[in-house]
């Protein structure tokens, strides 16, 4: 078989994109980078001229978020352009809607536009992932693949922190109404969830798949009373808005009767009535440093197999409160 460009890309431990740029653009790669590139293109027998038609530098990057409805991403793109910015850089974006066919179709005709991509909160599967990473320079953003570089917020330890939040108030029967069914990010709320509450003692009766807006919550509320729990938790704030309203619509007291934690800390968390006990996730900074992995690697100056692990921590309000009696 033929020596291709992604063959000395993963012999180099660099982008395809930077193998490109060795050869057709030596000036934008630094000395060091471009030695590796070249030295494995001479052990693997790699000619450029039977390489695919190499692209030029952009000077623009994309991101392709799930849903742009979903504030979550407001603070993730703001980090993403903030962070763009600093070195002159374009951004392109664009929203999935939570389709895995569309997310996939998005990335690939972003792919011929710009230098790289950034993909928040893909549904994709491991290997769909992993096949556009041989097509464009991609950065995972709250999604974990190896081999892809990620950017992710700790959500099981978040989930930690508002279960021993709640057991420490008294709590020892809690509901989680969960995300979407593929979620990674709602299979990393309930691993830290099970651990926790296998901790503290504490039972937990889950709920869902839900959908992670206000409808969801507004879904799991009647499920969870039901179940008799003095507590709830939620996939993000969204479901913990819906369940809050629908709590208030049956005359449920919130935190006087049941608790409520939700997952985000959105700007709306601090104004609700009454003001959201919940998981704050580093949006801005995910976005940043989202960027910052991918404009190295677009430099041959990070790793492809790294994976940033951000802290996330709990923000007591008015929702949470011993339970009654």
């Amino acid at each position: 078989m033929s020596v291709t460009i992604h063959d000395v890309a993963r012999r180099a431990n660099v982008s395809i994109s930077t193998v490109s740029r060795a050869f057709t653009s030596p000036d934008l790669v630094r000395h060091q980078t471009r030695s590796r590139v070249l030295a494995a293109a001479s052990e693997l027998g790699y000619h450029a001229a039977g390489a695919p038609h190499p692209v030029a530098r952009t000077g623009h990057i994309g991101i392709v978020v799930s849903d742009l409805g979903n504030p979550f991403f407001t603070g993730v793109l703001d980090g993403v352009q903030a962070r763009a910015r600093q070195d002159d850089v374009a951004v392109l974006f664009a929203s999935s809607d939570r389709d895995p066919a569309t997310e996939q179709n998005l990335v690939r005709r972003m792919a011929r536009q710009v230098d790289g991509v950034v993909l928040g909160s893909p549904s994709m599967t491991d290997d769909q992932l992993r096949a556009l990473a041989g097509q464009t320079t991609l950065v995972l953003l709250n999604r974990e693949v190896p081999g892809i570089p990620s950017i992710v917020m700790d959500a099981a330890d978040g989930m930690r922190q508002a279960i021993e939040h709640l057991a420490a108030l008294g709590h020892r029967r809690c509901a989680y109404l969960g995300g979407p069914r593929m979620s990674w990010a709602d299979r990393a709320r309930r691993q830290g969830l099970a651990e926790a509450a296998e901790r503290h003692g504490t039972e937990v009766v889950e709920f869902g798949p839900f959908p992670p807006v206000f409808e969801g919550g507004l879904q799991g509320a009647d499920l969870a009373l039901a179940a008799d729990v003095t507590a709830i938790v939620a996939y993000n704030d969204l479901v913990a808005f819906g369940a809050l309203a629908r709590l208030n619509a049956r005359g449920v007291p919130v935190p006087d009767e049941i608790s409520l934690v939700g997952f985000d800390d959105l700007v709306f968390a601090a104004i609700s009535a009454p003001p959201l006990t919940t998981i704050a996730m580093p949006t801005e900074a995910a976005g940043r440093a989202a960027v910052t992995i991918l404009l190295d690697l677009l430099d041959g100056d990070a790793d492809e197999h790294t994976t940033q692990v951000l802290d996330t921590y709990l923000i007591v309000r008015a929702t949470t409160a011993p339970p009654a009696g």
